[in-house]
């Protein structure tokens, strides 16, 4: 059966955990954003075993708003599970993805969603960035060792505002730290990527879960991994059939 995202044709996957002091500022803004959205669009939280109060929170502010729904892990298991989890529940036409931070806006979807009936992923470019120098240095590293790696073109892999068609975003092969290379997994499909320019925030609650060893360490190893996948990848189109 098909679930209540197949109501709506662009469903927003927010990964959350321990977020408990940005979960009001999460429903402000994405309610918001879901009144002056271009398309009917809702909201699922994906609950990635928070410890802290976050799992309460959503479940009360998905009790009093309607077009909020979650999802919950029974354990902590890592953006990469909690992102495949979010597209294999949406049945919408369009899958989004938000970091629970806010250090993207929500209404900048409404700039991705312009061009989404024409490509495949459309996915923002963080301009000015708020972040340390030690952050923005060891991106700006990652992204150039990825982009040499993977050949995908893209100048921020990492910024998490991105829309997809749904039926390529579930076949991205996903495993930890796979989110990382969703533009290079769309065009291993021959899908198109466009990159649009989008507001960067200050985090203004919460800690980040990264740290220097998994900004450039893990990036690095899962570059080998995306190699060695690319050319086993097999990718296919069902010409006709009669089942």
């Amino acid at each position: 059966m098909e679930n209540k995202t197949a109501e709506y044709e662009f469903t927003i996957v927010v990964p959350v955990y321990n977020e408990e002091g940005n979960m009001s500022r999460l429903e402000e803004a994405l309610g918001a954003f879901i009144r002056q959205s271009k398309v009917k669009t809702c909201v699922l939280f994906v609950n990635d075993g928070s410890t802290d109060g976050s799992g309460q929170l959503i479940k009360e502010i998905c009790a009093r708003q309607p077009d909020f729904f979650y999802l919950e892990f029974v354990r902590n298991c890592g953006l990469s599970a909690a992102m495949k989890a979010g597209i294999d529940a949406c049945c919408s036409k369009w899958v989004g993805y938000i970091d629970a931070d806010l250090q993207t806006t929500p209404e900048d979807f409404n700039l991705l969603l312009e061009h989404a009936a024409d490509y495949e992923l459309v996915m923002g470019i963080r301009t000015g960035r708020k972040d340390s120098f030690v952050k923005n240095m060891s991106s700006k590293i990652a992204n150039g060792f990825r982009r040499m790696m993977t050949h995908d073109g893209v100048q921020d892999t990492g910024c998490p505002l991105k829309v997809l068609h749904t039926d390529y975003a579930k076949r991205i092969p996903f495993f930890t730290g796979m989110h990382r290379f969703i533009p290079a997994l769309i065009q291993l499909q021959e899908g198109r990527v466009k990159q649009i320019p989008v507001r960067h925030f200050p985090r203004v609650a919460g800690k980040s879960k990264y740290h220097l060893a998994n900004r450039l360490i893990g990036p690095f190893k899962d570059c080998f991994a995306y190699r060695w996948m690319r050319k086993r990848y097999i990718n296919y189109r069902v010409k006709e059939t009669d089942l």
